[in-house]
């Protein structure tokens, strides 16, 4: 094959992948509303999310909240626009910073451990042993964990928008000097409850993903420990670069949808 050409082949097992990706999203999505339901397993891995995100997120929400309140600060000094501080850097937070940084704690410390997990199953055929036993391993282990990820999602996603809130309203107030009034007055003014609806739908669709693109790259390792770790890696990267796309596409939608609050 000369230099230059792309193999034809790539392209199909890429195009297999992602068929093979959507169909075991479709599969979770079925299996969920069918019984039995496993709740027990449900809670271990929401607490096993929430055990490995939630102090990294709440560390990682005071400096990004900090940053946002101290540009969009200093811009609007600038431009002569200091009254619109909160709003901005509030709907910043809500909208932009708290999905995105819920997504990539969950993705990058839940999912890559949720998919370790599983391909470590999976090289010690223990999926295997349970499709043998007539158990679903699709019901039994990846749909808690995805539901998991979901929900731990959406409330990481609370917890960023609060922290993230608090800490751009200190950092504008006590150390630019601004005034609590004013900050509080603009997000009341611009601020409406569909920028927080938007926030939640992204976690849950950061938070789905994550957990199918985890578990699918668990299940299909490509062999031996060094799979695994290769599998990790690559469920990261994955699942970053779709939770940025879906984010475009989101926020597209939302802002063709919903308009902006009038003063």
């Amino acid at each position: 094959m000369s230099a230059g050409r792309t193999d034809p082949n790539v392209a199909v097992r890429g195009l297999a992948q992602v068929g093979r990706l959507t169909s075991l999203a479709w599969e979770v999505s079925r299996l969920t509303v069918r019984r039995p339901f496993q709740v027990r397993e449900l809670i271990q891995q929401c607490w096993f999310f929430a055990s490995v995100t939630i102090l990294p997120t709440a560390l990682v929400a005071i400096p990004f909240g900090a940053v946002i309140a101290l540009q969009l600060g200093s811009l609007t000094q600038q431009i002569g626009a200091q009254s619109f501080i909160g709003a901005a850097s509030a709907l910043a937070i809500v909208q932009q910073a708290s999905p995105l940084i819920t997504a990539l704690l969950v993705a990058g410390a839940g999912g890559s451990a949720m998919c370790a997990d599983i391909g470590s199953r999976k090289i010690r055929e223990e999926i295997d042993a349970m499709e043998a036993l007539g158990v679903n391993p699709i019901q039994r282990l990846i749909v808690p964990r995805v539901l998991a990820a979901v929900i731990v999602a959406v409330l990481l996603n609370g917890l960023v928008s609060v922290v993230g809130v608090v800490g751009g309203y200190y950092f504008n107030v006590v150390m630019q000097g601004g005034t609590p009034g004013a900050y509080l007055a603009s997000f009341n003014a611009l601020a409406q409850v569909p920028d927080l609806w938007i926030s939640e739908i992204k976690a849950v669709a950061f938070g789905f993903v994550a957990g199918i693109v985890a578990a699918y790259r668990g299940l299909n390792p490509a062999g031996g420990p060094k799979g695994v770790g290769d599998a990790v890696n690559q469920t990261v990267v994955i699942t970053f670069l779709l939770l940025f796309l879906i984010n475009v596409v989101l926020t597209g939608i939302y802002l063709q949808i919903v308009p902006p609050k009038g003063m």
